[in-house]
């Protein structure tokens, strides 16, 4: 089986600070992978780096087979143009902590532009697309309201529907419940609930252990740019090997 993402020996620098040194890591199709570990520890910049959102520094990032941002020839790379890149991205969906919805667009018009303007569906298809997707996150009675209009939950659940309106095959999510209210954090939580039990593949950093644990197929625990840990979420979190991974989980369980 083809995994859905490899990365081998990623690094990655900003500056003189090396964030990322030599990642290896692989999740197969079906498979929710939960990154946890201390701030700063390289966790979103990883999942940055898997759809080309930063430039690799050394390494291969591969999904569902195909190298992302980049062509090797003759064992060199050659960085793709930004047009290649938008059309290898259209596979893999991202949600963010902050929403990033168009505050003058509806819910509805949030989540059918990107199927209008990059895939060019009809305004129809993709109202009825849309509608589908607001349903399966639990907002119909919302389509018509604007982002300022929403909770910050709702808002969420928009930005999942919007990435899922493109038909991915691959959901990236950077901390997607770290800047709600803590009575909204279950909400957003439910909808991936239901998406890792619909057999998508995820990639999630996140700071809800107790997500990791009852969803999670694998928990990876990363600090200092490495990836020190890793395995099922009850070895990882319940029987941690390294004493790195215990100190950090004695401060968040």
């Amino acid at each position: 089986m083809t995994p859905m993402v490899e990365a081998s020996g990623i690094h990655k620098s900003f500056g003189r600070t090396e964030v990322l040194r030599g990642i290896d890591l692989v999740v197969q199709p079906g498979e929710v992978c939960c990154i946890i570990g201390p701030s700063g520890s390289g966790k979103s910049t990883l999942l940055r780096c898997v759809n080309h959102l930063e430039r690799i520094d050394a390494g291969r990032m591969r999904v569902d087979g195909k190298l992302i941002g980049y062509q090797e020839t003759g064992g060199k790379l050659h960085e793709l143009r930004e047009s290649e890149v938008a059309r290898q991205r259209r596979d893999i969906g991202m949600v963010f902590q902050r929403f990033n919805l168009f505050p003058h667009m509806t819910a509805a018009e949030n989540v059918m532009e990107a199927p209008r303007t990059v895939l060019g569906t009809s305004r129809a298809a993709a109202r009825k697309a849309a509608d589908e997707l607001l349903a399966r996150v639990g907002l119909s009675a919302r389509r018509d309201a604007y982002p300022g209009q929403l909770s910050g939950g709702q808002q969420q659940r928009v930005a999942i529907a919007r990435a899922l309106a493109m038909q991915p095959r691959l959901m990236l999510f950077d901390e997607p419940t770290s800047a709600l209210d803590p009575e909204l954090v279950g909400e957003v939580l439910d909808v991936m609930r239901g998406l890792a039990a619909d057999g998508m593949t995820m990639l999630v950093v996140t700071h809800e252990m107790g997500f990791a644990r009852e969803v999670g197929d694998s928990v990876v625990f990363m600090d200092e740019g490495v990836i020190v840990e890793e395995g099922a979420p009850r070895d990882v979190l319940s029987a941690p090997r390294h004493e790195r991974t215990r100190s950090f989980l004695s401060k968040v369980l």
